[in-house]
């Protein structure tokens, strides 16, 4: 074999690029019990971490979409555990329609308070967060504490988020995280095991922040 063959690739059209993916994608996914709105969502999961694994164990509340498209038409809010997820989000479909994104992560107000009682930054950011976000979407890719917060959050009667998109990646508490998530009845995007993390958090938000464009 001659490893000094020039290699050519497909296409270097970015719009061609996605295009080939998502086909290659859909042919090699096969069958699936995902219904037709929750399936663009798994694509572009599976498009951003080429984890077919990690598409297939993606869990829906049965309202997950309709909920997600509602709130970012409304305008509300969308909270992000971390930095890492408001850099990847189209945050122009979000603003569109009056959102906006927001990470409290590193608020003075947050670090100040989770150092007087000796906790996580990520829970006093869910603690804040609630106060600013009613009806809005938590996407969660880092942290599990944060998850279990809002989740906690929630069950007090304190939290009323309109779609939580809790996808954290990890071996401490963010298969639990999941899994508690998965109980509760209330509009959640989330998926089986430890895997996760804030690229396919990202690939799930704009998901539906391009079906909140389309007219239905």
């Amino acid at each position: 074999m001659d490893f000094r063959t020039e290699f050519k690739p497909i296409t270097v059209q970015p719009q061609m690029i996605e295009v080939k993916s998502f086909e290659m994608i859909d042919e090699e996914i096969g069958e699936h019990s995902f219904t037709e709105e929750q399936y663009p969502v798994v694509q572009r999961v599976i498009h951003a971490s080429a984890d077919f694994e990690l598409g297939r164990s993606l869990l829906f509340h049965r309202d997950a979409i309709k909920a997600g498209i509602q709130a970012i038409r409304s305008g509300k809010r969308v909270v992000a555990d971390v930095q890492m997820i408001q850099s990847g989000v189209n945050k122009q479909r979000i603003e569109k329609y009056g959102g906006d994104l927001k990470v409290y992560i590193s608020d003075p107000d947050v670090v100040e308070e989770a150092k007087r009682l000796n906790t996580t930054r990520a829970i006093i950011s869910m603690r804040k967060a609630i106060k600013e976000a009613d009806g809005g979407i938590y996407a969660i890719g880092n942290a599990p504490t944060a998850l279990l917060e809002l989740i906690r959050l929630i069950k007090e009667g304190e939290a009323k988020p309109g779609l939580i998109i809790g996808l954290p990646v990890g071996f401490v508490s963010a298969p639990e995280s999941k899994e508690e998530l998965a109980k509760l009845d209330v509009p959640f995007i989330t998926n089986i095991g430890r895997k996760g993390g804030s690229t396919v958090t990202v690939a799930a938000l704009n998901a539906i922040t391009i079906m909140a464009e389309k007219v239905l």
